[in-house]
């Protein structure tokens, strides 16, 4: 959750100059896409009790589609940030005993692929893009693993997107109004088959980009405020990842420090990189030492 409270501070320095007509107006605009009916068909899928199933399954939860950094190591929810005057995020509780119980297997699916709710609207701030390029049969082990869960009857908490959050969304400052950012008709999908290669970090490296940007350069966060730590430079830079070894990139994550000995910051997902496999962490660190360098800031 923290990658997504800090996504929230995007812009939000700088949102109290923006003029009253226009808040309305994207909050409006922001109110008609979160309406919006999706035609995406269900698909109806075997959800599994093999013990290797479930053990993969857990493995995406805690590391690719990291549902116990919000959801809670019992998937129960609970946890409530409060943002100000963006929103307030709460954590529904995903067990058979909370909001689980109301969604069908075929419709879990379709959400974690297409980030559309079972009413055919768009889910709020789950972070599918990072992870629906999965094969269909990691989706299905992530079901499995949420569905062999015990049942749990802690209350979801609400959540409520105030104006800013509107604009920010618009703006695509934060991606609260996830579906209308999936090409639903044309979902690429990664490789069948982890292998420690540039190619499937390339996919894993999705889930960098967020805070990084897109070059993955890191730097200020544009109109963030200045007591927010900038990301860092992941690329192969002498401003950012040039000369290190695998042995060294490993070491940043279990030690939580940086080369130079500084504390990573805490916004940071430590915890899912380290839980990472062999091969997914040597495939990220291939991606990250072969895509283009670039200096620190220009993400």
């Amino acid at each position: 959750m923290k990658r997504w409270i800090r996504n929230t501070l995007i812009g939000a320095a700088t949102l109290a100059a923006v003029p009253t007509g226009y808040v309305l107006f994207q909050g409006r605009a922001y109110d008609q896409s979160m309406d919006k009916v999706y035609d995406v068909p269900l698909r109806e899928i075997a959800r599994s009790t093999d013990p290797t199933v479930l053990a993969r399954g857990k493995h995406l939860a805690e590391t690719m589609m990291p549902c116990l950094d919000c959801h809670a190591e019992d998937l129960a929810g609970g946890h409530v940030e409060d943002v100000g005057p963006i929103m307030v995020v709460g954590a529904p509780n995903i067990t058979a005993g909370g909001l689980g119980a109301a969604y069908t297997d075929a419709e879990l699916f379709r959400l974690l692929r297409h980030g559309v709710k079972m009413d055919d609207r768009s889910v709020r701030l789950m972070p599918v893009q990072e992870w629906n390029w999965l094969p269909d049969a990691d989706l299905v082990a992530a079901i499995s693993f949420v569905r062999s869960m015990p049942a749990s009857d802690r209350p979801s908490p609400a959540m409520r997107i105030k104006a800013f959050g509107k604009v920010l969304d618009r703006r695509d400052s934060i991606p609260i109004d996830v579906a209308r950012r999936i090409d639903h008709a044309n979902i690429e999908l990664g490789p069948a088959v982890p292998a420690p290669t540039a190619e499937y970090g390339k996919w894993v490296g999705r889930l960098c980009t967020g805070c990084h940007g897109p070059g993955l350069s890191g730097g200020p966060i544009p109109g963030a405020p200045p007591s927010l730590p900038p990301p860092l430079n992941l690329t192969p830079h002498a401003t950012g990842l040039a000369g290190i070894t695998y042995e060294q990139f490993v070491g940043i994550f279990e030690t939580g420090k940086r080369r130079n000995g500084n504390d990573l910051n805490a916004f940071m997902p430590v915890k899912s990189v380290r839980k990472m496999d062999e091969t997914e962490k040597r495939a990220l660190f291939a991606y990250l030492t072969s895509v283009p360098a670039r200096a620190y800031g220009q993400r």
